[in-house]
């Protein structure tokens, strides 16, 4: 099974995932956004399946910290625009393996899926 977990390096919980996924034996890539950055054709995929609001990191100090207005008419393609723009906003980690998507780390989610 190919995965790929996207997220960033010092992020707590893509740490855990990591080592969740090293713990299982799982093999995996790391997608560093803050180094190969998100891209828009990809983020685009991901909010049609699971919807944008998903992968919007609503507790962040990034998406706090955007003008009320940006915050209150956001849509999808807002959000694509503004998740490429500031990696930080979108919800950590995501994975994508063979026929799915995971959106945050749940280990029963990840044992089933992933197993």
């Amino acid at each position: 099974m190919s995965i790929t977990l996207y997220g960033i390096p010092n992020c707590d919980t893509v740490k855990k995932a990591r080592k969740w996924l090293e713990a299982e034996g799982i093999e995996y890539t790391f997608h560093d956004y803050k180094k190969d950055g998100a891209d828009g054709d990809r983020l685009k995929d991901w909010t049609d399946a699971k919807g944008w609001e998903v992968f919007v990191n609503r507790r962040g100090t990034t998406f706090k910290k955007l003008p009320e207005e940006q915050k209150a008419n956001l849509n999808q393609p807002m959000a694509i625009a503004l998740m490429q723009e500031h990696t930080s906003m979108i919800k950590r980690p995501v994975v994508e393996y063979d026929g799915g998507l995971l959106v945050g780390f749940d280990k029963a989610e990840w044992a089933k899926e992933l197993k």
